[in-house]
């Protein structure tokens, strides 16, 4: 825990130009892990029965347009 409280205080510190270029590499930084994540889980199988669900839906009418 004292890496994250170390982060905090050094996140209250930055100016509003650091603070902006730091939330802007923080969002790509996550989108990635995130994007990983999915990749991860799919190649994993973890989301077949999501998927065969939705599917299922779809094909028994209960699906909608978005």
């Amino acid at each position: 825990m004292d890496k994250i409280k170390k982060i905090r205080q050094a996140i209250q510190v930055l100016s509003p130009t650091e603070l902006a270029a730091f939330r802007r590499w923080f969002r790509d930084f996550d989108a990635k892990a995130w994007d990983r994540q999915i990749k991860e889980d799919l190649r994993a199988g973890k989301l077949d029965t999501l998927a065969d669900q939705a599917y299922q839906e779809f094909i028994s009418g209960k699906g909608r347009k978005m």
